[in-house]
This record gives structure tokens, sequence and C-alpha cells, in this order.
């Protein structure tokens, strides 16, 4: 009943098949091995952007942080919600890696900025000439560290607002396949038909060991990317290694198939805890992740019987009946199992 994160899923078999496969042989270091050119002309095709800029870094913050760092000046502001990973999880980051760019939060709806709330916040800044932060990139998150989800209309209306003011977007797409899979859409529909310039397409929740894809979709940020990541600390020496967990990733949309595992058993979880009388969900949940909040004593039987979760409200000690809110997250390894004996659980 693991239900912590899901960064603490397992390696996906295929995944670990293809690290094996290349660790064999001598192939060119710092992205020019074979695999990555695969890789290339595969998200290419996955995001129906021929000419699109890839390149492959370890972690998400550094997927995120070196994208704004192309995207920003020092001396810009970055929009984005106060629930974003940018601003909540990324211990300034994206500030370090821009030279100190800012962030501007917007005013947010179940965990999602619209285009009047980002409208508000860009018309708010760069009005101060020099004595104020000149309007920068517009950062958001599918699926949102809330569990919500943008669907394309409100990605397009943003995207529309970002344009007007001539402002880059970049899409912090940590959980993309799992909500590529929640809109049952395209991967060219959740970023550059809907106005998105740069995308972290995330592997390391999904099933891979620690790989996450940067796309741009306009090549000519591409040679400030790659100095930018070198100087950074994230071009790997032995990036076939980098190369091989996304290749495999990609192969036969295995990206689409363990995001859709992952939201599945979420929904099987969601609609029976939405059955149960004490259980108040705080959000909606179509992808893989849920709030909700239930009574303290039933989070310590859940506890008690070796449940896993985070807890996101209440103190450590008070009344059985107190609700605390619990953050559940689902993965591409969660089992039938899993779900129906935390449920057993709950009932009993």
């Amino acid at each position: 009943m693991f239900f912590a994160s899901d960064n603490t899923s397992g390696v996906h078999p295929r995944i670990l098949d293809a690290l094996v496969r290349a660790n064999d042989g001598y192939p060119p270091s710092y992205g020019d091995d074979a695999i990555m050119a695969r890789v290339r002309d595969r998200l290419r095709e996955t995001f129906e952007a021929p000419e699109a800029a890839v390149y492959l870094v370890a972690t998400g913050t550094a997927a995120n942080s070196l994208i704004l760092g192309t995207l920003a000046q020092p001396y810009e502001t970055i929009f984005c919600t106060p629930m974003s990973h940018i601003n909540e999880d990324e211990a300034n980051a994206p500030e370090f890696y821009t030279g100190g760019a800012k962030l501007t939060l917007t005013g947010t709806e179940d965990a999602k900025m619209s285009a009047a709330t980002l409208r508000k916040a860009i018309e708010a800044e760069g009005t101060r000439g020099v004595h104020g932060p000149k309007r920068g990139p517009v950062s958001l998150t599918n699926v949102t560290e809330r569990g919500t989800v943008y669907d394309l209309d409100e990605l397009g209306r943003i995207g529309t607002v970002a344009k007007e003011f001539g402002l880059p977007l970049h899409l912090d797409g940590a959980r993309f396949g799992n909500a590529v899979e929640a809109l049952g859409c395209t991967a060219a529909e959740m970023s550059w038909k809907a106005g998105v310039d740069a995308v972290s397409f995330g592997g390391t929740k999904s099933g891979c060991m620690g790989v996450e894809a940067v796309v741009f979709f306009d090549p000519a940020r591409a040679e400030e990317f790659e100095f930018r990541r070198k100087r950074g600390g994230h071009l790997f020496s032995k990036h076939r290694y980098l190369s091989a967990q996304m290749a495999a990733y990609l192969e036969d949309d295995l990206w689409r198939s363990l995001a859709a595992q992952a939201n599945a058993a979420c929904q099987r979880l969601a609609q029976a805890l939405k059955q149960m009388p004490d259980v108040r969900f705080s959000h909606d949940t179509p992808a893989n992740i849920i709030f909700a909040s239930w009574p303290r004593g039933l989070h310590e039987k859940l506890k008690a019987a070796g449940a896993h979760y985070h807890l996101y409200s209440g103190s450590e000690t008070g009344p059985e009946d107190e609700m605390q809110e619990a953050r559940l997250v689902t993965s591409w390894s969660t089992s039938e199992e899993d779900v129906d004996r935390f449920l057993e659980v709950m009932r009993h």
C-alpha cells in the first residue's frame, strides 16, 4: 500500500533491460551515441515537430530550471502558480539557473492558473521601467501538483495570453503522460498546438530510473541550452544510459501505457473513496493524484496496517474525528491488490 509518490516506484523491466543492453561496447560520450539519435527522432515524431531541439537530463529540477534559464533573463520575472513545483519544491533552482529572475505568483482555482489570472499578474508587472522586473516566461504544470489537469481549451487560452504579451510558455511535464492519458489527446495537442514553446517530458515518475527530456519547439534556442546544460553540470559523459532509458520509454508508446496504468489505479481508488461518507475530496482526480480528507482515527488505522502516504494537514495529536487531508499517488506499478487492501482497511 505505497501511495506516497510515484517517485518511489521501481524501474519498468523493459527500461532495465535497455540499460543492460546499453552497457555493452564503447559508444561516443555526451549524447553522440546512436541511441540518442533514435530518441531525438522518436520525440520529434511523438510531438509532431520535425525541427524540435531535443535533449536529456537526469532530473525534473534540472529540466525545468535549465529551460527557464534559457527562456528568461536575470532581470525578468517568471509567472507561475503558488503551488507550482518551481515555486514550492526546487529550492530556488529556477532563480539560480536564470541568474536571479524572480517568480511572480498568479491567482489559482483548483491549483490552476487561468487566462484571466495570468493576464492580471502580467499586467501588474513590467510597469515600473528599470525599477521593476521585466515580464518573462509563463510556466505551468500538467498534471498540477494538486492532481488537477489543464484541459486543451484552458491551455490554449493561457497560450493566447502569453503570446499577446510576447512571452514564452514553458510546460513542466513531470507527469506529462498522465495528463495526456487523462485528456485523451496527443503530445502535440498538449504542447506546441496550445502555444507551448518548451516542455520537460517526464520519465522518472513513470517507470524510468532517472531521465527527463527537454524539447524546444524553436530550434533557435538550442545552442544556448547546450551551453547552459554543460555549465550547469547536467551534461552526462555516459549519456547512453539516459538515452537507453528514454528510447525504451518511447518504444511502442510505453510512456502512454504506463501512465494509463497509473491513472486506472487512481480511478479505482478514487471511485471507491467517493462512496465512503467520511471522505471529502479537495480537488477533481482525473490523473494519478488524490487529495482527500478523512478522520484522524482512520488515518491511524491505515498507518498501523502499513499504508504509506503523506498527510497535508492536521496536528500530530488530536481527536479521532479531526479531519486530516492526505495525498495519495498511484504509479505504473500500483496493483489492484494494493488498492483493494487499502480500501478494505478503510471499510473495516
